[in-house]
Order: structure tokens, then C-alpha cells, then sequence
């Protein structure tokens, strides 16, 4: 979900905290023109950090690209500030003004390579240490329909199901074996509602976008999706989908039935952090790296602290859990050579402190002692014997019970992962939490009439863009 700041904004400040500090100047976004220099070096402009980055953040780019430029010196690497946005991308393709190398959501990657609009970077990406390691359900949101590579991910999560171990043990219920199914998600909230009385045996987002976020991961594991593309690149809304009532009616049956749900029905992302963390909630669905923010804004004692897998409907092909993150891409107007020195910064920026026992001792030693999370469960950039080695790099250091995350790392490797809706998302995120409090708050909400109005709000602005 791109709304949810302190989830993605954690990723970069992780990725940026790897080195020491140094200062850079900032220049405005534009590519590098023809790539060359009267020196014979190729000329980069790139755009790791967004507009407003904090000094320690810039010095340590700084720092990066020193370092960069001395294992490459036939390469000059220009850093500045620029945040990709869907609504002025064509502009500045048209007006050569992107950097060379920049980053964007996963929910748009795959289109734009579908739609020629990135560099194909293949063949560097082919000669790269990690290409064949990489889990191809994250390769994949980087990859066009042809097969072609067109980015690099970083800075993934998958959604996943956090419980508190301590409450489970209070239910009588084994927090070694967490639910895997929906319908042991409702059995589960109904015990610890019973037996652990003033505890919401589960619980979602509801408001401030979140709503909709948590109801698209629930409609994408059961196989639906709310928006879908054409061969001619038209979007549709369509929340109105089997797949969608299910997971409302879920819910439904859990808030009326079961009344396993609690009192309160109005929660964004902070606000059912802390009500996670204050032990009001036992189960609820959120990024599988909140454990970070868990210890770090809540003060939450990660030995309570566990997490699975979201349940995906295994009957059905087109069910996978929805993902998040970023794809660092380069700008299509780029020479070859530009291309070639472009995969190189990324994959030394991005990729290597992924791989690099140095580095991820680095970060670790750096988490441990400022009581930020080392082991927080993500999605797995790359194979599993790679993930394994880097476990082992950080083990010393790991401050989150292996145990505790040991359901989710066992199971996410043969999720498959899903981006998020590609279509106005915020705004179709936002008319879906009206829906989603409605069926909490309303015995017979008249869901069928809802959702048809989501599908004609949100269809209105995306049929708008198009006239522009």
C-alpha cells in the first residue's frame, strides 16, 4: 500500500543506513543527455532518495556513490532528489527529463515495462552475481510479458497474519501452530473471544485507506482481484466480484456471529499497531515487517510476538498474497552503455548489501544496539540458500525469537505474490473502507449496493485520465 509511511519509508531508511556518512550536492532531475563525457566516462543521474531527505540520509548516499565511482571509475554518478509519480511520468519521458536510473511502486513496474515505457535490462542483469538467485515471485513484478527484465526490486513485504503468541496461550490454543486457513482464523478469534474476554480475537484496518488495503489482500488470497487490465491497456473496476463478498461475508460472520471481533471498528495502520501491542487485539493482517514498528513506536516485547502466512486459497490458480515494495528502473532513452553502468550502480546500491556479509553485519550490529528489529520477517529477495546464508550473517544479532517468525519464513517461499490493484489505488482503497465499516457496524449492510458504487466512483476517475 503506498500510503502506509512508516512501513515504506522504513525500507528506505534500511537501505540508505548501510554506510557512513560523507555530503552530496543535490541537482534537479534530468538524464544524463548522450551518457558520455570529454573524460570517456559514462555519465549517470540517479535518484535513490525522494525530495526532503534528511542530511545523514543524503551524506551516506554521498558516501555510496564515492565508493561506487572508485570500483568503477570509467563511470560518473550524478545523485539528486526526485520522487516518480504516475501522473507526470509521461511528461518527463517525453521531455527527457527523467534521471537514468529511478524507482517505482510495485503496482506499476510491470506496466510500464508492458507499455515500452523502461529501458530492457537483461543482458547487464544476466551478468550480475545475484541473477540467478533471485525468488522469481519478486523477479517477477520486474518482469515484462515477454520474459524481458525491465528492474531491480528491493525493499519488499508480503502481507502476513500477526498474532500475539501470550493471548494464544491464554485461548489454550498452540501459538507453534498458528492458523492456516480463514475459517481457522474464525475458529481461533472465536476461542480467544470466549476464553480471554476484553481481547478481539481478530481484527483489520479500517479507515485511512487501510480498509481497502487489508479487503484487496483478502480478495487477491481467494483469488479476485478489484481492478483488472485489457490487451488495450483499459483498466476495469470491478470490487463487485465473488471473491470480495466472500471475504466481506467472512468478516461479517466473525463481527455478527462469532462476535470475535471487539468494540472498536475504527482502526488505521498506527492505531491498530498500538492496539496489537497493548494486547486488545490477539490476530490481525499487516505488513510482515511490522514487527519493526511494533518494538520501535509501541514498545512491544517481541518474545509475545508472532506471524504467519495469510492464508491463500490453494484451490484456486489465480490466489496469491499482495505484496509491496519498489523497482529501481532506467530510463528508456538511455544508451546501451548507459544501461550497463545503470545495472552496475543498482545492483551495488540495492542488491550487494543483500549478499554482502559485511554490510549485513553492519546493519545488524546498527539495528541490535538502537533496539530496532534485525530479524523482522520480508519477503525474500532471492533464493532460499541465499536467504539462509544472510539468516546465518545476522544470527549473533537477531533480537526476534526464531521460532516466533519461523511460520511465516517456512511458508512464504511457495506464496505466490500479487501487486497491489494498479488503478488510482488510494482512491479505490478509500471508498473500500466506507465498505468495509459498514459491514462491521451494520448488520445488514447492503453490500452488493456498495460495492457497485465503488466500482462506479472510482471507474469515473480512472475514465477521466483517459481524457486527458
Amino acid at each position: 500500500m503506498k500510503s502506509v509511511k512508516p512501513r515504506r519509508l522504513g525500507s528506505k531508511v534500511v537501505a540508505l543506513g548501510l554506510v557512513t556518512a560523507a555530503s552530496v550536492a543535490m541537482l534537479s532531475a534530468c538524464s544524463s543527455d548522450n551518457g558520455g563525457s570529454s573524460d570517456g566516462k559514462v555519465n549517470l543521474v540517479v535518484a535513490p532518495v525522494l525530495p526532503g531527505a534528511t542530511e545523514d540520509a543524503l551524506k551516506t548516499l554521498a558516501t555510496r556513490v564515492k565508493e561506487f565511482e572508485k570500483k568503477n571509475p570509467d563511470i560518473h554518478v550524478k545523485a539528486i532528489e526526485y520522487q516518480w509519480t504516475a501522473s507526470t511520468f509521461a511528461a518527463e519521458l517525453a521531455g527527457g527529463t527523467l534521471p537514468d536510473v529511478f524507482n517505482v511502486p510495485f503496482t506499476d513496474s510491470k506496466t510500464l515495462a508492458n507499455n515500452g515505457q523502461l529501458a530492457d535490462i537483461t543482458t547487464p542483469f544476466k551478468q550480475t552475481s545475484t541473477a540467478d538467485k533471485w525468488n522469481k515471485t519478486v523477479l517477477n513484478v520486474a518482469t515484462g510479458d515477454n520474459g524481458k527484465v525491465y528492474g531491480i526490486p528491493w525493499g519488499p513485504y508480503a502481507m502476513a497474519l500477526s498474532y500475539n503468541r501470550d493471548i494464544f496461550k491464554q485461548a489454550g490454543l498452540d501459538p507453534d501452530k498458528p492458523p492456516t486457513t480463514l475459517d481457522e482464523i474464525q475458529a481461533d478469534a472465536k476461542t480467544i473471544s470466549e476464553k480471554v474476554p476484553g481481547v478481539a480475537g481478530y481484527m483489520q484496518m479500517t479507515k485511512d485507506s487501510t480498509g481497502g488495503w487489508n479487503l484487496a489482500t483478502a480478495t487477491q488470497a481467494l483469488g479476485g482481484r478489484l481492478e483488472t487490465t485489457g490487451s488495450d491497456g483499459k483498466v476495469t473496476v470491478k470490487t463487485d466480484n465473488d471473491q470480495t463478498k466472500q471475504a466481506l461475508s467472512w468478516l461479517q460472520k466473525m463481527r455478527w456471529q462469532d462476535n470475535s471481533m471487539g468494540s472498536n471498528f475504527l482502526w488505521d495502520w498506527s492505531g491498530i499497531n498500538q492496539g496489537f501491542a497493548s494486547g486488545k487485539i490477539a490476530m490481525y493482517m499487516s505488513g510482515s515487517d511490522v514487527i519493526g514498528s511494533l518494538m520501535q513506536a509501541n514498545g512491544f516485547d517481541q518474545s509475545k510476538y508472532g506471524v504467519t502466512t495469510f492464508p491463500v486459497d490453494s484451490s484456486n490458480s489465480k490466489a496469491g498474497i499482495l505484496s509491496g515494495g519498489n523497482v529501481d528502473v532506467v530510463n528508456v532513452k538511455d544508451t546501451p552503455e548507459q544501461i550497463a553502468a545503470a545495472v552496475k550502480w543498482i545492483d551495488f546500491y540495492r542488491t550487494q548489501p543483500q549478499v554482502n556479509e559485511s554490510d549485513a553485519v553492519t546493519l545488524a550490529k546498527s539495528n541490535q544496539a538502537g533496539k530496532q528489529a534485525v530479524n523482522a520477517p520480508t519477503l525474500p529477495l532471492f533464493d532460499k540458500a541465499t536467504w539462509q546464508q544472510y539468516q546465518t550473517w545476522i544470527k549473533p544479532y537477531a533480537n526476534i525469537p526464531a521460532d516466533n517468525i519461523k511460520p511465516f519464513n517456512d511458508g512464504i517461499f511457495s506464496q505466490t505474490i500479487v501487486p497491489e490493484p494498479p488503478a488510482h489505488t488510494q482512491d479505490l482503497y478509500a471508498a473500500l473502507d466506507a465498505v468495509v465499516q459498514a459491514v462491521l457496524t451494520d448488520k445488514n449492510a447492503d453490500v452488493d449496493t456498495l460495492l457497485k458504487g465503488v466500482d462506479t466512483k472510482v471507474q469515473a476517475l480512472i475514465d477521466a485520465d483517459a481524457k486527458k
